[in-house]
């Protein structure tokens, strides 16, 4: 589900449960390990740990928009996909960030200690940009 937020920044949504109402998680991050020439193109020459970290940032570093909505994230033929992961240590819980109704809620899901990350969780430490 790739959509165009208030006119300015495309953002992408995984459903990952139920049907095509309800189940989305925005993805608001992620850590370049390929493709990091054409990401840092895309974005003007920014730092590696700011490429992807916001939701704005991370559709414009890896060049998508409203032509991969409806796109399969599962699948290796995609342009876009994850790969198989069962390490589910260190993540962590926080409220939501950037909007006003439910922000209360723990609907935030981490990992702990990573850069990459939007907005580290209150009282995480940060290391130096590489």
């Amino acid at each position: 589900y790739v959509y165009l937020n208030y006119g300015m920044y495309w953002l992408a949504n995984v459903l990952t449960k139920g049907s095509k109402g309800n189940g989305f998680v925005l993805l608001r991050a992620l850590e370049p390990e390929n493709g990091i020439h054409l990401m840092r193109n895309r974005r003007n020459g920014k730092k590696l740990k700011d490429l992807c970290s916001g939701p704005g940032k991370l559709t414009i570093a890896m060049g998508m928009s409203g032509k991969d909505h409806g796109q399969s994230f599962t699948s290796p033929q995609s342009r876009f996909w994850f790969e198989e992961t069962h390490n589910e240590t260190g993540i962590l819980t926080d409220t939501r960030i950037g909007i006003t109704r439910s922000a209360n809620l723990s609907w935030r899901f981490l990992k702990k200690n990573n850069d990459f990350v939007s907005k580290k969780k209150a009282g995480e430490p940060s290391s130096p940009a590489p």
